[in-house]
């Protein structure tokens, strides 16, 4: 059985996610840019509301693409 993924945010203690950064949020978009699920991300799920949020919020500000053409 696979181990467990460590929360990337929590190893290395960043309290917030950055929306205006979309080159953190790229590790957490599927390839249609889907929100990736906390199993494939390996984020914890406190970490996960943070980062679904801040890829919202980007989405909106035009920073990060709803869909790919």
């Amino acid at each position: 059985m696979a181990e467990k993924k460590q929360c990337v945010f929590c190893t290395k203690n960043q309290k917030y996610v950055d929306y205006k950064n979309p080159e953190q949020l790229r590790p957490f978009l599927s390839g249609q840019m889907k929100i990736a699920r906390s199993m494939r991300s390996g984020v914890c799920a406190k970490h996960q509301r943070k980062v679904s949020r801040a890829i919202k919020r980007a989405r909106f500000l035009g920073l990060v693409p709803y869909t790919l053409h």
